[in-house]
């Protein structure tokens, strides 16, 4: 038995002519209050386009998990509203609002087989045990576990539970599927497996993903849209690309990595660290080398610089066959340079 599921075809990328895509979920004024002390979620605006995959990305505490849990209706909405295709579902109870949490822990029932699993929420809904158990196995078949639908949880590794507990979030028919740090819990070889598996289920099945992470890696390798929070605020909006590339703050900038902060007397500009120059002599900055780190395929400098407003740290990327040619020393003396293509603005 299958799903329908609106799957006909996976979203095709957008082209800069192409219409926009309908908004699948809409946060207006979102703001979530505790007791005490700044909100956890500020007031934030964000629109999600239908079929794509966006990741909500941010250190700990700036608000992206308290998000994703008010659109899942597992926390209560101090003030604002979220829409779901036009639908104000602020108010509604989770099971009602058409989505679907996959948690960290997968939150699998130790006792039930994988089959029994996925079809539990069809049985709390009274479906017949033919019913719900062939469509269990049908979501089962889709994620490549059916020939493990009798194994318990206990008996499958942290991949094969995390596909038990997506075929379980897909059961329900959602139109959203949310994820909150689906793949903290798996190690880094697995991880990195799940990361394309979980990128082609979002294509193959044309849901909208939201994916709470901290890790900047995993954003930019699964996401259409990240969304970077700080402080219970958004920070910035865009692709990998434009995110990674156009840095709109500093903090954007740091936390993203691979980046430098300088201040010149024209304002505060970001420059990639595989973008900076380096020489013995000539123009640029002063700086001297503390730190070499060898990387395999390119060797990482650490560098005390000089700067507009005082001394900073700057790091720069090289090619291992670059710094085979021309090796820096501890506490050797160089100039930093860039294309002026290459620094990007900062906001005040």
């Amino acid at each position: 038995m299958g799903f329908a599921y609106g799957m006909a075809m996976p979203p095709a990328a957008l082209s800069p002519s192409s219409a926009p895509r309908p908004v699948a979920v809409e946060l207006v004024a979102l703001t979530k209050r505790y007791a005490q002390g700044q909100p956890a979620v500020d007031s934030i605006d964000l629109r999600i386009a239908s079929g794509s995959y966006c990741c909500l990305l941010g250190p700990s505490g700036c608000g992206k998990s308290t998000t994703l849990r008010m659109i899942a209706g597992h926390e209560t909405v101090s003030s604002g509203d979220v829409l779901l295709e036009d639908r104000n579902i602020t108010d509604l109870p989770a099971a009602a609002r058409g989505t679907a949490m996959m948690f960290q822990s997968f939150a699998l029932f130790p006792h039930l087989t994988a089959l029994d699993n996925v079809a539990f929420s069809l049985k709390m809904k009274g479906a017949p045990k033919a019913e719900r158990q062939a469509k269990a196995q049908d979501l089962l078949e889709r994620v490549a576990m059916g020939h493990l639908a009798q194994r318990k949880p206990g008996e499958l590794s942290g991949g094969q539970q995390q596909r038990v507990a997506l075929a379980r979030a897909l059961i329900t028919q959602p139109k959203v599927l949310l994820l909150d740090e689906p793949l903290s819990a798996l190690d880094p070889f697995l991880r990195i497996q799940m990361r394309a598996e979980l990128r082609r289920w979002q294509k193959e099945l044309g849901l909208t993903f939201i994916h709470v992470t901290h890790s900047q890696e995993e954003a930019m390798a699964l996401a259409d849209t990240m969304v970077v929070m700080n402080h219970g605020l958004i920070e910035q909006v865009g692709s990998p690309h434009e995110v990674y590339n156009k840095p709109a703050t500093e903090f954007i900038a740091r936390f993203m990595g691979g980046h430098n902060v300088l201040q010149t007397p024209a304002g505060k500009i970001a420059v990639r660290n595989d973008h900076m120059r380096i020489a013995a002599d000539g123009d640029g900055i002063a700086a001297t080398v503390t730190d070499v780190e060898y990387q395999g395929t390119y060797v990482l400098l650490g560098l005390d610089a000089e700067n507009a407003d005082g001394r900073t740290g700057v790091s720069v990327m090289l090619p291992e066959s670059v710094f085979a040619d021309r090796p820096y020393a501890l506490g050797e003396n160089v100039h930093l340079s860039w294309a002026a293509p290459h620094a990007h603005a900062l906001a005040a």
